[in-house]
């Protein structure tokens, strides 16, 4: 390894050199799948990152353009028998091409005042998507979108991405909400121990799709927890970690850690698979961190998806399985992060299976990528519109008549997809539902005996 290799290179060097090239990843990798390209696949992505550190290769497009294409879906760290770990990897390698990248001006600018100012500030984040609320709901969407000008400047794909925005945020300022009822016989009787939870809000749900949020924390109260949301909390950090800007998702991970500090010992509970993988990051992330590389293990310990939790709670026979039918003929799309970074694959389908009249059909590739991953459908729109196309596809062919799902990418994505097919087709799109809000459902259709939240 050549002498003055950066040092985030070398950290990872032992990781590159895990890979056997036994070709494993091959059959999960969502761009190798449509490309059948080696230099598309991990084992080629991890050769060419091992070339860059050791110094046989420099910084070219060829070389950029195949890392950029990357989705750190991490399909290929959960198959990899050797423990490459391509997600740490991929962080690393996209934080030290950020410095040989050829940006321009405009391009500078726009970074620094996404991933400085808007993302890290709640406050200016929520006014712009209160803006794009007034966007939708002023008729303005409607006129630009049937005047062809949003074509024109070409932002209509990025536009429909768009989903229908919340009225109403859901703002961390320290609430806490209690159980709307005691809902198992061991909690109504006094013997079972108080639940807590603590709500990581997120910067998209906790706005755009702030609905599945209030879902989340019925269902939590639905479930006897007391739901806590700590106030300062803000962004997780993915995305800036995932566009190479590694210091500004540690200044976030530090923020995040803080603010959950308030509420010590109980579960931070998340609804979006990204955000959920990323704070179990936080230990490697923050790992010379001195002040923070304990407390970010101990936070990560605490890190549950609310599919994991609700599984762990039917495992021990302490789920409320009081619900009403939904009527509903659904399939499920794993989210990767959920899936692939997180390992959670049995535990949604398991309790979608104890929701009354719903029909889970199974649908096939549920764990590829559909091409949202953070903003890979923005940063290489023509890759994430294959995979889309892709998972489309094999959706429309189950029959089903809703998507579940547990990502606000994934939701957003696919959502987008299924409205642009159905209004060529002139015909209604299927429905894109979270988890929660099934679940949410399925308790809010239950009798007022059986603990409805609703």
């Amino acid at each position: 390894m050549r002498e003055r290799v950066h040092p985030l290179l070398a950290a990872e060097y032992d990781n590159m050199l895990h890979c056997v090239r036994c070709g494993l990843c091959l059959s999960v990798c969502p761009t190798y799948q449509e490309t059948f390209d080696e230099e598309e696949s991990p084992r080629g992505r991890i050769a060419m990152a091992r070339a860059l550190t050791e110094g046989h290769i420099g910084v070219t497009p060829d070389l950029l353009r195949h890392l950029d294409s990357c989705l750190l879906c991490d399909a290929c760290t959960a198959i990899c028998p050797a423990g490459v770990q391509m997600e740490e990897l991929g962080v690393a390698l996209r934080t030290v091409l950020e410095e040989s990248r050829p940006h321009s001006r405009r391009e500078r600018v726009l970074r620094h005042l996404v991933l400085r100012r808007l993302f890290p500030h709640m406050g200016l984040f929520r006014v712009l998507v209160r803006a794009l609320w007034l966007y939708q709901k002023s008729g303005l969407q409607r006129a630009l979108r049937a005047s062809g000008l949003l074509r024109l400047l070409r932002l209509a794909e990025v536009e429909a991405l768009l989903p229908p925005v919340d009225s109403r945020f859901l703002v961390p300022r320290g609430q806490v909400w209690g159980p709307r009822a005691a809902t198992l016989p061991s909690q109504r009787s006094g013997d079972q121990a108080p639940r807590q939870a603590a709500l990581f809000a997120g910067c998209v749900m906790s706005t755009a799709l702030a609905e599945i949020d209030r879902a989340t924390v019925r269902v939590l109260q639905a479930n006897g927890f007391t739901v806590h949301v700590p106030a300062g909390q803000g962004c997780c950090g993915a995305l800036n970690a995932h566009l190479g800007d590694r210091e500004g998702a540690r200044l976030l991970a530090r923020r995040t850690i803080a603010a959950f500090e308030q509420t010590p010992e109980m579960p931070v509970v998340v609804n979006s698979a990204g955000c959920g993988a990323m704070l179990k990051h936080y230990p490697h992330l923050l790992a010379n961190d001195p002040a923070y590389a304990a407390r970010a293990q101990r936070f990560a310990a605490r890190v549950r998806d609310i599919s994991e939790l609700l599984y762990d709670l039917l495992r021990e026979g302490q789920l409320n399985t009081a619900m009403g039918p939904v009527g509903l003929v659904a399939t499920y799309q794993a989210p990767c992060h959920l899936a692939h970074a997180q390992r959670l694959r049995a535990e949604p389908l398991a309790l979608l299976r104890r929701v009354p009249d719903l029909e889970l059909r199974p649908l096939p590739e549920a764990d590829l990528c559909c091409g949202s991953a953070g903003v890979y459908n923005l940063t290489q729109p023509d890759m994430a519109a294959r995979l889309l196309k892709r998972k489309l596809d094999q959706i429309e062919a189950t029959g089903a008549e809703a998507v579940i799902s547990a990502n606000p990418g994934c939701i957003m994505q696919i959502a987008a997809g299924l409205r642009q097919r159905a209004a060529a087709q002139g015909r209604a799109p299927l429905r894109v539902l979270h988890l929660v809000e099934v679940l949410d459902q399925a308790y809010c259709n239950a009798s007022q005996e059986n603990a409805s939240p609703c």
